[in-house]
């Protein structure tokens, strides 16, 4: 069996300083690649065709979904795989790319993969998943003017591959920009645009104008299951700034009328505890934490520390106040298992746990 081709595109501008780390982090993974230039004024293109790029100039119009589908209408091969320009695959992901390139069914339509956006250390610590690979004559579109996402149907294949974001600076303003034209011409946001257009307004510190955007959000009719559990832990991030501690809990509980409990939710209502000073709560809150499972099939945002070591931390801390030395060290050797066991943290923990275990044992 041939295997099949792959296209990678891009929309830029002034991208110059990360351009090449992304392109030189993709390999030879790709058999073209197409960059659609959006209006740049530094060496984006020429860095491009440094690389074997064909660059193409596309007139910006505030619409990210235009200047996507026209980069996918330039591809020639099979499959095509997309990026920005502040994206970059690791080496030890890039493998993986190549396995599954090596390996992919032709009757596979789209492809998921994970996004990671945080880290703690080298580890990925939040991440998502997006649709990164589709197959071209399926002629899937992009959808959105902002926060725009693909299409698809068919057969999906979600796959162990990953792509990190790395950004160094962004237009911090352009999507609040684009998302407040739209509203000033009259424009009702539909689901999708009001959960991003109260994000947008929380990182600009806008919080109490982004409070009754994601209360609309959570009242509109056939939801995402998983956008409205991130909304009801936005708005409980909202809450907390503003001061209002029951409030964040109650948005922390409001997600369990969606689904089955989740760590992350877990870990919110024993830091919340823990923050009240009821050990005992926060103690089952971290101990259910570690026995949630995610759902088949699952496509939202991730926070990694709450299923991995994070809960095993906070147990640590409790029982450690408990007086239960010896169960705190074990939750310790717990969170080792994820973080390692030469992690600053643990071995602070190791440290002060073992000389606590031998006074009591010596006493």
């Amino acid at each position: 069996m041939r295997m099949a081709t792959w296209s990678l595109c891009m929309i830029v501008r002034n991208e110059e300083d990360t351009l090449p780390r992304c392109l030189a982090s993709v390999g030879d993974l790709a058999d073209e690649i197409i960059v659609v230039d959006t209006g740049s004024t530094d060496r984006t293109s020429e860095v491009a065709r440094s690389f074997g790029a064909h660059v193409h100039p596309f007139t910006w119009r505030d619409d990210f979904s235009a200047a996507r589908n026209y980069a996918f209408s330039l591809a020639t091969a099979d499959y095509i795989l997309w990026l920005d320009a502040d994206d970059v695959i690791r080496a030890e992901d890039l493998s993986t790319w190549k396995a599954l390139k090596a390996s992919l069914d032709p009757g596979v339509d789209a492809v998921t993969a994970w996004y990671h956006l945080a880290f703690y250390g080298d580890e990925p610590s939040y991440s998502s998943r997006l649709v990164r690979l589709v197959r071209r004559t399926a002629g899937f579109l992009w959808r959105g003017q902002v926060h725009e996402y693909l299409e698809v149907r068919g057969n999906v294949l979600h796959a162990d591959a990953a792509v990190c974001h790395r950004p160094v600076r962004r237009d911090a303003d352009r999507n609040l920009r684009i998302y407040e034209a739209r509203i000033r011409a009259g424009e009702l946001l539909g689901p999708r645009d009001t959960l991003y257009y109260a994000n947008e307004l929380v990182d600009h510190g806008r919080i109490v104008e982004a409070m009754p955007q994601y209360e609309a959000f959570l009242k509109m009719p056939d939801i995402w299951k998983e956008d409205a559990i991130f909304a009801c832990y936005r708005l409980a991030d909202c809450h907390l700034r503003l001061g209002q501690q029951e409030e964040a809990r109650m948005a922390v509980l409001r997600s369990f009328l969606y689904d089955a409990p989740r760590s992350e939710a877990c870990c919110r209502l024993g830091h919340a505890a823990l923050e009240q000073g009821d050990l005992e709560a926060a103690l089952s809150w971290y101990r259910l934490a570690i026995l949630c499972r995610r759902p088949p099939g699952f496509l939202g945002f991730l926070n990694r520390a709450c299923e991995t070591w994070l809960p095993h931390i906070q147990l640590c801390v409790i029982l450690a106040r408990l007086g239960r030395i010896r169960e705190a060290y074990e939750q310790n050797e717990w969170a080792a298992k994820f973080l390692g066991s030469e992690d600053p943290m643990i071995l602070h923990n190791r440290t002060q746990l073992a000389a606590m275990l031998q006074a009591s044992e010596g006493a």
